[in-house]
């Protein structure tokens, strides 16, 4: 085997997709300071009990692990920053007020989430603390769709659903934690046949709205069905109503409802939405409530606290985001000449590039335009346009 190759999964990020990567984040983490984030950094690296508090079986198996040589205690890489940010709120702000927190930084998964993704995302994420309406999942979700509006990836369509339907339509049925994730399986693929199986010894009522769970799906007017489908049953015209109020809120925006996709059922509580692109295939986004998330970790104070955010991967965005022009920039010559070291020194302080040509590579150039050129005039060093 090569030296060089790299595993399975994982790549070098070359120049002109890192530019397109840096640039992204910048402008992310500009769209979440605008809304009042704060900027977290989380480490790469925990101790593994810490690391999984709170958490389920599926980030478990996605966490890289190994043995600590100092204290010889387990330790995990992240796959998701989500719990680390929740325990930064718990256990070291310990605020009872609002608290709006942002990150930027890579995960690593021992698995790609698709077939062709990367096990090293650069994950990108929002999330509030400690007000549990749903004005907070509004600004979520609006700052989502700015944050991708930002990246210029196309037209988008928001998918919207909520956790608590399905939950409200299995309360009281009896069933281990391994066939309700088959459950929740089936629902998400829409999978008839396979539903039938796994609920044949529920009561007939659940397992016939379980049933008709399944074609809930489409427009404004499933909302609509649902309330006729599921009527009387506790908790559901709340959940209805709330994805009404959102809809409603996003002008501009396609919005769909899919009230049989549960994914990440173990985790959401309430409202949970993902956004596509026209063309990017899987959803660019996904975010939703998550309440009492941070009550694992500990805390003097009560940190049952309500909490919504979102997450996305750079990596997977930069490869359907408008792509970008290469950064101007001011091309110098290679000389002792008087005066030049000063002037490039001058025109990096005020944010310029500049880019001293090393004898016989004037114009090797990729990732930048060198739209000027530094040239001496009279005994001074000015900028002009090239020809």
């Amino acid at each position: 085997m090569s030296a060089w190759l790299l595993p399975d999964h994982i790549a070098d990020v070359l120049p002109s997709e890192a530019r397109h990567i840096e640039e992204l984040r910048r402008q992310l983490l500009d769209a979440a300071r605008s809304y009042g984030y704060e900027l977290v950094i989380p480490p790469l690296l925990e101790h593994l009990d810490s690391l999984l508090t709170g958490t389920g079986h599926d980030l478990d198996l996605r966490t890289f692990k190994l043995v600590d040589q100092l204290s010889g205690r387990s330790l995990g890489l992240r796959a998701d920053t989500t719990p680390q940010v929740a325990r930064i709120d718990a256990h070291l702000l310990g605020r009872q007020a609002i608290t709006r927190l942002c990150y930027c930084g890579p995960v690593l998964h021992t698995r790609p989430e698709r077939a062709h993704g990367t096990r090293e995302p650069l994950q990108f994420g929002a999330e509030i603390y400690g007000h549990a309406g749903r004005e907070a999942d509004l600004e979520i979700l609006t700052l989502a769709l700015d944050c991708l509006d930002a990246a210029r990836v196309g037209e988008l369509s928001v998918d919207l659903a909520d956790a608590r339907i399905v939950r409200a339509l299995l309360a009281g049925v009896m069933v281990d934690p391994r066939r309700l994730a088959e459950v929740h399986a089936a629902l998400a693929a829409k999978d008839a046949s396979e539903l039938a199986r796994l609920t044949q010894d529920f009561p007939a009522q659940a397992r016939e709205r379980l049933r008709r769970l399944l074609g809930l799906y489409g427009g404004a007017e499933v909302l609509d069905e649902a309330e006729t489908a599921l009527a009387g049953v506790a908790g559901v015209p709340a959940a209805l109503s709330n994805l009404r109020w959102l809809a409603a809120r996003l002008p501009g925006v396609r919005v769909s409802f899919d009230l049989a996709d549960a994914r990440g059922w173990g985790y959401y509580t309430g409202a949970r939405f993902a956004v596509y692109a026209e063309g990017a295939g899987d959803a660019l986004l996904r975010g939703g409530r998550y309440d009492g998330v941070g009550a694992v970790f500990g805390h003097k104070l009560d940190r049952e606290r309500p909490a919504v955010g979102f997450s996305l991967d750079i990596k997977q965005l930069v490869r359907v985001a408008a792509g970008r022009p290469p950064r101007a920039a001011i091309c110098a010559p290679w000389s002792d000449a008087p005066g030049l070291r000063a002037a490039v020194t001058h025109l990096r302080g005020q944010g310029e590039t500049v880019i001293c040509a090393l004898p016989g590579h004037d114009r090797e150039i990729d990732e930048f335009h060198c739209d000027r050129e530094l040239v001496e005039v009279a005994g001074q060093w000015v900028v002009k346009a090239m020809e």
